[in-house]
């Protein structure tokens, strides 16, 4: 089929629809109703159906005889470690971790954080979660302790699981410390912790709360799945809040096993048995849907990086790790290759590994610049699909599906909404804007399987969030345009779209721009306040390796540039060489902070940043061209 047939088959009947995309898991009852509509704007999905995640992920395959294949590649270049679990090995491992959690006390409902770095134990903590019916919420391991505090607070978990360190390039990041900080400061306390001793660096452990990961599960041998409702929650994923307060985004059991089963073969183009590759993190939703649960539900292979793009040790690392454990699918963020092209621009690091097994690229995370895909295109010699999802969905909601007849893709646009989106874009007066015009991405309500059906604890703020200033809408917060054909192109978060002298211009337009220059290997634009024209653009560029021309030069072209492509309305006049761009640690530029020190408005350093120092070097940069004014 094609992907129009696939889109219409869902419009036309989407209960059909998910029905028959539930039929691909192993349900203990199976759901008689795909919609349930009865609690408005909070639908459910599968709501009287009973399943268990785990089961899914895990026993199901070694029921089948799959035991022996293997699961999990861990691969590590920052300690040198390798190793691999089959799902018999798995199943073992998660099973007598859910024992040991289960008599401690752990049930069914209860929230349990998981505060650990990229290493099997993680996946083990959260597939023993969900084994019990128990809440995982996965906090990035290495987190503030006042974010980490935040967490504690909200879930309010009966336990934490941690591991001792992290590794990173730079060095060993103790993550025990954070932890007891987080716990001090936070008014609920777990009953209890359990510590992964890593023997780059062994925490010291608080008598009678906490238990050494071994010395947990001495006494323990396996546990039953429990079957939960399809509509009950497997995990809390915070994502950031607008208020400073973290927002607590629900994943339902029922639907998040359905959609992400679906995209497996469907979207990704990936088949049983297949090795496939998410370089992300267990902290993010790319981690937890690509790295953990998806493959895994599939009876795919998943690779475990607890490593960089480049520097552990070199821009070659991934096409190492593809050639070694023969990688089909590569998803990652387009971050990753700008730091790959930026240091290995004509891509030598590429022709010393055989990649062949490679049949897919796919990016994600932020907004892929034209010139990015076509530099991997060029390189790779495979298809690079760029797609756009949310943390609140959970899946693909644009893109280019692999897993059937795929609509030609758009360099440029993120692709074609996928069944379960209804994708408009909207005005500031909530109507509907025609092709090509700039405004809010919204999709009409309600979200498919799988998305958020609210916020923790937090339903007025969902709705608050999401579903109020666009009713009968989920607002994503993203901007962008969709073409005559209904090509979506997500040019920028709602608050980078600026306006110019009365003119609505998109600054993720202008980054599209700079990035064609041979020169730049990534930027980032942001639109700081202009007495007379309201808002003008600024942009940060960084330079190639082994570019050693002179920077006015540079700015002097990527000036004109904007002026001949976009027009002299934008007023692109700023441009500034910086070394590198602040950054979560999902790779996400933090432009809301660059605004906010161009504009002289008072900041909070993000938890999420990969490196503080670099905002210090950015307002000194800003300073240097008079800003803030």
């Amino acid at each position: 089929m094609d992907y129009k047939s696939i889109y219409s088959s869902w419009k036309s009947d989407p209960e059909r629809f998910w029905m028959e995309a539930a039929k691909a898991i192993d349900w203990v009852k199976f759901p008689s109703h795909a919609l349930n509509e009865s609690r408005k704007p909070f639908y459910q999905w599968f709501s009287d159906g009973e399943v268990n995640t785990c089961y899914n992920a895990v026993d199901r395959h070694v029921e089948a005889g799959l035991g022996t294949k293997d699961a999990i590649i861990y691969d590590s270049p920052v300690t040198g470690g390798k190793s691999k679990l089959t799902f018999k090995e798995l199943l073992e491992q998660t099973s007598k971790f859910a024992s040991a959690l289960h008599r401690s006390g752990v049930q069914k409902g209860d929230r349990v954080i998981i505060y650990m770095p990229m290493i099997p134990e993680a996946i083990v903590s959260m597939l023993a979660c969900a084994r019990l019916g128990a809440i995982h919420s996965v906090v990035f391991g290495g987190f503030a302790a006042k974010e980490l505090a935040v967490r504690i607070e909200d879930a309010k978990p009966r336990a934490i699981v941690s591991g001792s360190c992290g590794i990173e390039p730079s060095g060993v990041v103790p993550y025990k410390p954070l932890l007891d900080k987080a716990i001090e400061l936070s008014n609920h306390k777990p009953e209890f912790c359990v510590v992964y001793q890593r023997k780059q660096l062994e925490a010291q452990l608080v008598l009678g709360r906490d238990f050494e990961w071994n010395d947990f599960q001495k006494r323990s041998s396996e546990h039953p799945c429990h079957p939960v409702l399809g509509s009950d929650p497997l995990y809390i994923l915070y994502t950031s809040g607008t208020t400073g307060q973290p927002k607590g985004v629900i994943r339902p059991t029922g639907g998040h096993l359905v959609s992400l089963m679906w995209t497996m073969r469907n979207f990704y183009g990936v088949d049983p048995g297949d090795v496939f590759w998410a370089a992300s993190d267990v902290g993010w939703v790319v981690g937890h849907s690509y790295i953990v649960y998806a493959p895994l539900f599939a009876g795919n292979t998943t690779v475990l990086f607890e490593g960089k793009p480049v520097g552990t040790p070199d821009p070659g690392t991934f096409w190492r790790v593809v050639q070694e454990h023969k990688i089909k699918t590569l998803f990652t963020a387009p971050t990753a290759f700008r730091a790959i092209k930026r240091s290995d621009p004509n891509g030598d690091y590429i022709k010393k590994f055989d990649i062949s097994s490679l049949r897919a690229l796919f990016l994600a995370g932020e907004r892929a610049d034209p010139d990015t895909i076509k530099w991997a295109s060029e390189k790779l010699k495979v298809p690079v699909i760029d797609h756009w999802w949310q943390t609140e969905t959970g899946f693909p909601m644009v893109g280019y599906p692999l897993g059937f007849k795929s609509p030609e893709v758009k360099i440029g646009s993120a692709g074609l909404p996928m069944p379960g989106f209804q994708i408009e874009v909207l005005g500031d007066d909530g109507e509907s804007l025609g092709a090509d015009m700039l405004g809010s991405i919204a999709v009409k309500l309600p979200l498919p399987p799988g998305t958020l059906p609210t916020l923790w604890n937090a339903d007025e703020r969902f709705k608050s969030a999401y579903l109020s200033r666009f009713p009968g809408y989920y607002e994503t917060g993203d901007a962008g345009t969709i073409d005559p054909e209904g090509y979506v192109s997500i040019m920028a978060r709602t608050d980078d779209v600026i306006n110019t002298a009365g003119h609505r211009l998109s600054t993720g337009a202008m980054e599209e721009v700079l990035t064609e220059h041979p020169d730049i290997a990534e930027c980032a634009v942001i639109g700081v306040k202009d007495e007379l024209k309201g808002q003008i653009p600024i942009g940060f560029i960084c330079l190639n390796a082994g570019v050693n021309r002179e920077p006015s030069g540079i700015m002097e072209e990527v000036v004109q540039s904007i002026r001949e492509k976009i027009g002299p309305v934008a007023s692109f006049k700023i441009a500034i060489v910086v070394d590198r761009l602040p950054k979560t640690r999902s790779g996400k530029i933090l432009r809301g902070t660059m605004l906010k020190i161009a504009n002289g408005d008072e900041f909070k350093t993000p938890a999420t940043i990969d490196d503080a120092t670099i905002l210090i070097e950015i307002e000194q940069a800003l300073e240097k061209v008079g800003y803030p004014q």
